[in-house]
């Protein structure tokens, strides 16, 4: 179990190699998404090449995340999450000299290994590292810190692409690499599940990556004609290789996939509501900065600019959010949240020609980034406290998953579900009535989410004040009950499991 205190300095080096880690990956999501339309016009292709460039990244950061999140496991989560770093410094740097879209491409698809590698490490370093009662805070700031990194990705992009070149966005994460691998390689505590024997499940990998690119690439295909044999090709081989997984995945002793987890309702309802709201996120953002700048005239720059709010939202209330969740429990958060992030983006679609900031997208921004700093960190620390500590990097690497999963899913489905496809993103018109349709999709599955998560997710038993000891006054506070010890005595950690759990080694 993990020994660290929040308020050490080792705590703060720990927190910033994974804030930074983390933020790497996700900074790309939303600088590539300013870049789109100049991506675009470089290389002149339509709105289905743009798709790739956001969906080849997610498809192998969402299909290894599983594999990765058992090396970590397995050989220790420090370590897969310095190959990761490095991994996806070396993409970056390919992605900066691409000579056209297909090349490009193929880039994000090896930027997004790397990311599946750091990714589900970042939370699981926190899980394993920080004593017990730390966890929530640590989750917590992690929580809003990456999220003002990925806020500020935009502001930084769109500058640079404006200035010089959407080619030099892919150039922050290197100096950022080295910082986390410095910091990581000093301060961050190695930490492995010692009871995991014999082979990595690399069949179980292959069957999920190569089911989500069939998938994938049947659903973007298929809005050009649904008729046409190979999206139906694909969509059939990415549906039989993803049921494949799962029978394949009960039979092994040691699986990629525990499905045994699944048998926690808080764990199972915490995914689904992440499916959910994230698919309505990753579809919306996706379109969001295309709006901005082909329809209401925003440069790149302002339309990063037009996000900081989110930053300075997620800065100062997402720590206090996670603190509030481990105070009342996850549930009233869970709730609202997604029905604010509803809210803001059904704002989104008041977004038009006139892109008039004060009364567009300024409420907007807010509304969205209230949802975002409401919802993000309780999610989170449910999924982690629902499993047994020793699963953490797997459980971290499901819940990264359904979320990549989510938004894979909707960046292919939801452009071609609001009418907008080939070149329609240049014709504002056109575009315009398209993600207008798009936003109020959205919304409504934010607000499905919410009501799954206040009829499903359970808030963790109280524990019973302390008695004090003589000479204590008796007004004295009783102690303080981690989330995760509350969730563990409500849930049942061991999800099944009959084997107590083996111990955690830290060095």
């Amino acid at each position: 179990m993990g020994s660290i205190t929040y308020a050490s300095a080792r705590g703060r080096w720990v927190l910033l190699a994974t804030v930074l880690g983390s933020a790497m990956a996700s900074i790309d999501a939303t600088v590539v998404g300013i870049a789109l339309p100049a991506i675009g016009r470089d290389f002149h292709a339509g709105l289905s090449a743009l798709q790739w460039v956001v969906t080849a990244y997610t498809l192998t950061l969402a299909g290894l995340l599983l594999l990765s999140g058992a090396l970590g496991d397995r050989y220790g989560r420090r370590r897969v999450f310095m190959i990761g770093v490095v991994w996806f410094a070396i993409a970056s740097g390919l992605c900066g000299i691409a000579p056209d879209a297909a090349v490009l491409i193929g880039a994000r698809a090896l930027q997004g290994v790397g990311a599946a590698l750091l990714t589900p490490g970042s939370l699981a370093i926190l899980q394993a590292s920080f004593r017990p009662e730390d966890r929530g805070k640590a989750i917590g700031a992690w929580s809003g810190l990456s999220g003002v990194g990925t806020a500020i990705g935009p502001f930084l992009g769109g500058w640079l692409i404006q200035a010089v070149s959407w080619r030099l966005i892919f150039a922050i994460n290197l100096p950022m690499a080295v910082l986390v691998l410095v910091v990581a390689r000093r301060h961050v505590p190695e930490s492995r599940d010692t009871s995991l024997t014999g082979r990595v499940d690399l069949v179980g990998g292959v069957l999920v990556t190569v089911g989500l690119i069939g998938l994938t690439y049947g659903l973007i295909e298929g809005a050009g004609g649904w008729t046409r044999p190979a999206p139906l090709a694909a969509l059939a081989v990415g549906v039989i290789l993803l049921g494949s997984f799962i029978a394949y995945e009960r039979r092994q002793t040691a699986p990629l996939l525990n499905l045994k987890l699944f048998a926690s309702t808080q764990f199972t309802s915490a995914n689904a509501v992440t499916f959910i709201v994230y698919a309505a996120l990753g579809g919306t953002l996706f379109l969001l900065p295309i709006q901005l700048q082909q329809v209401s005239g925003y440069t790149a720059l302002e339309a990063g600019i037009s996000l900081l709010p989110v930053t300075v939202i997620m800065l100062l209330l997402s720590a206090r959010s996670g603190a509030l969740a481990a105070r009342i429990g996850p549930r009233l958060q869970m709730t609202v949240g997604p029905l604010l992030l509803a809210a803001g983006l059904a704002l989104f679609a008041r977004i038009g020609a006139s892109g008039n900031y004060l009364t567009e997208v300024l409420p907007a921004v807010l509304v969205f980034g209230l949802g975002v700093a409401a919802n993000v960190a309780p999610l989170t620390t449910t999924v982690l406290a629902a499993v047994p500590a020793e699963h953490a990097g797997m459980a971290s690497a499901v819940n990264n998953d359904v979320a990549r999963a989510a938004a894979l899913i909707a960046v292919a489905v939801l452009p071609a579900a609001a009418g907008l496809s080939g070149s329609s993103y240049l014709h504002p018109a056109q575009f315009s009535a398209g993600f207008h349709t798009a936003s109020f999709i959205s919304a409504g599955l934010c607000v499905f989410g919410g009501v799954l998560a206040a009829l499903t997710i359970r808030n963790p038993a109280r524990a019973a004040p302390a008695v004090p000891p003589a000479g204590l006054a008796a007004s004295a506070a009783p102690a303080s009950v981690s989330p995760a010890a509350s969730v563990a005595s409500s849930q049942g950690l061991h999800c099944g499991l009959d084997a107590p759990p083996p111990p955690v080694t830290t060095t």
